[in-house]
């Protein structure tokens, strides 16, 4: 079969997260029609996660081209760019302030850069309740979605944005993600500056960070008087199991980490001792270092279905450069098949780079000297 043009195409993209918004978004701005679909229910189905912070040379590249740059500065903060590194005993030992006009890496909520995302669609663009299970038809298409609540889906091209454990990715690549040995705990605090204001003066408008070289800490200011803070160990992937414990059983969770943590300041430990509700379990996984794969003509990934890294400043604004620049090779491509090789060219050499820069990442979020890959927590946050 040849290669449809884009502009003919049906075009598929899994995923309703920023990266898979963004190539929507960006498509029907160059006039071509696309449909997302997500298995969550709604919009609101689920907490969205913490901040995250959109740099000027990748995923303010994309909201530009995707004109919802101005509504993004409108909704960021800027002074989440501040950046505190602290000892275990609560000494700081740097402080990062950005200048006032500074807007290189500002930060944004989760759950409002999908919103601005959404609100910039077409309406019912997004299908909802559409758990992919599996892809068929000859790699040359038509490709066939086979999704959990029973329907099918006949499609020209499928996107693959659908995150770490991808449903789309077994369709040109045989890899898994792997645990690196290292996970987060995270624990939420809500109307901080009254309900927590040691919390709120220690972690400051943006970030903190502490480690002792075996175990760390990183805790983030979000909008709304929130703060999510990461507790970071190098531990098995089911320690909370192994340990004879469950998710829901904070109480003993929290015994073992103010074991874990016990020599940390009691200003530390607050963050152990004072999080409102459950601890909610985060595992950090990647993908194998380089993550390629053969050119097919009807499928191809981008964010963490193509190259999940440690949370290092890359996540989010990868994915939404990558979506970024396969919508514009589809809007400005003859057919499908010669978009997915021009993104692609450029897609996985730059993702083969950073991967291999932050292989064995993990660990350096332990370190007393974490190296300022930047504060962007959120590629599996």
């Amino acid at each position: 079969m040849n290669s449809v043009a884009p502009s003919q195409a049906r075009i598929s993209i899994i995923g309703a997260g920023p990266g898979g918004l963004t190539c929507a978004r960006i498509l029907q701005r160059r006039g071509v029609a696309v449909t997302v679909h997500d298995r969550d229910p709604g919009p609101d189905a689920r907490n969205q996660g913490g901040t995250l912070d959109l740099h000027a040379d990748n995923g303010q590249i994309a909201l530009r081209e995707a004109g919802l740059l101005e509504e993004f500065f409108r909704l960021a903060r800027p002074e989440g760019q501040e950046m505190r590194r602290l000892d275990p005993t609560g000494t700081m030992t740097s402080h990062k302030v950005p200048e006032a006009d500074e807007l290189f890496k500002p930060e944004i909520d989760r759950g409002q850069l999908r919103d601005l995302l959404l609100d910039s669609l077409s309406p019912g663009t997004v299908h909802w309740g559409r758990a992919l299970e599996t892809i068929s038809g000859p790699a040359d298409g038509p490709r066939q979605l086979h999704f959990a609540d029973g329907t099918t889906v006949e499609t020209d091209l499928v996107i693959g944005a659908d995150g770490a454990f991808s449903r789309v990715r077994p369709a040109v690549s045989r890899a898994v993600p792997e645990y690196t040995g290292v996970s987060f705990l995270e624990a939420r605090f809500s109307d901080v500056d009254d309900r927590h204001p040691d919390i709120a003066a220690l972690v400051g408008p943006g970030g903190a960070h502490a480690a002792d070289g075996d175990r760390g800490l990183f805790a983030q200011r979000n909008s709304a008087d929130h703060i999510r803070a990461y507790l970071i160990q190098r531990v098995p992937v089911d320690w909370i199991g192994q340990s004879g414990l469950t998710a829901e059983d904070t109480d003993g969770i929290r015994a073992q980490l103010l074991d874990q943590y016990g020599n940390w300041s009691p200003r530390l430990r607050q963050m152990i001792t004072d999080n409102d509700g459950p601890y909610v379990d985060r595992p950090i996984f990647a993908l194998p270092v380089p993550h390629t794969w053969e050119h097919n003509p009807t499928v191809t990934l981008l964010g963490d279905a193509a190259h999940l890294m440690p949370p290092l400043g890359v996540g989010v604004n990868l994915a939404m450069l990558d979506a970024c620049e396969l919508a514009l090779a589809l809007a400005d491509s003859a057919t499908v098949a010669d978009a997915i090789r021009t993104y692609e060219k450029t897609m996985l050499a730059r993702s083969t780079e950073t991967a291999t820069l932050l292989e064995g990442g993990a660990e350096h979020l332990l370190t007393t000297d974490l190296p300022d890959f930047g504060d962007d927590n959120d590629a599996q946050l």
